[in-house]
């Protein structure tokens, strides 16, 4: 089996979903970005791709760009004058090619690019609509294999025994 990779295009997506852009405009850009990496790694507790995150840093003057861990994902922040687009490009031709890649972006001049490459392009909405669809199994998942409210004993027998103890009931 192929290992999987995905690659998700960090301020893209933010500003592609509404949630996430309410987010960054009513609160902070941080709070945004603080969401997505914990609806990532939540994600990739149920996926067995490699999920990397990737925000633009090509701004920030003397950057020298970060790579780190948070919980099972990882995070990469890129260094002075490289985009989040150029650092995804250079990730997807280093890989090799029977590799699985995703990348998830609303960039579309960067998915044409991706595609180009070998990649599997992903849009922000349908990266979206996978990740409500896996949290929804999740949900259900839950619901089906959680205890009872109340957790009694008398909630776990079955017919015969409820009947044995409804007859010791009327006796007394």
């Amino acid at each position: 089996m192929s290992k999987e990779f995905l690659l998700v295009d960090g301020y893209n997506i933010i500003h592609a979903w509404d949630e996430l852009k309410e987010l960054a405009e009513e609160v902070s850009l941080e709070s945004a970005r603080q969401r997505l990496m914990d609806i990532l790694s939540n994600y990739k507790g149920v996926k067995k791709a490699t999920v990397i995150l990737v925000f633009d840093g090509y701004l920030v003057k003397g950057n020298i760009g970060t790579v780190y861990e948070y919980n099972n994902i990882f995070v990469v922040y890129t260094k002075e004058a490289e985009t989040a687009d150029h650092y995804i490009e250079r990730v997807v031709t280093s890989l090799p090619k029977h590799y699985r890649v995703r990348v998830a972006t609303g960039d579309g001049l960067e998915q044409l690019i991706i595609y180009g490459q070998g990649a599997i392009r992903m849009t922000a909405r349908e990266l979206f609509y996978e990740i409500r669809g896996v949290e929804k199994d999740l949900r259900e998942r839950f619901i089906e294999n959680r205890p009872p409210k109340n957790n009694l004993l008398s909630e776990q027998l079955d017919a015969e025994a409820l009947e044995w103890l409804e007859a010791m009931r009327r006796k007394k």
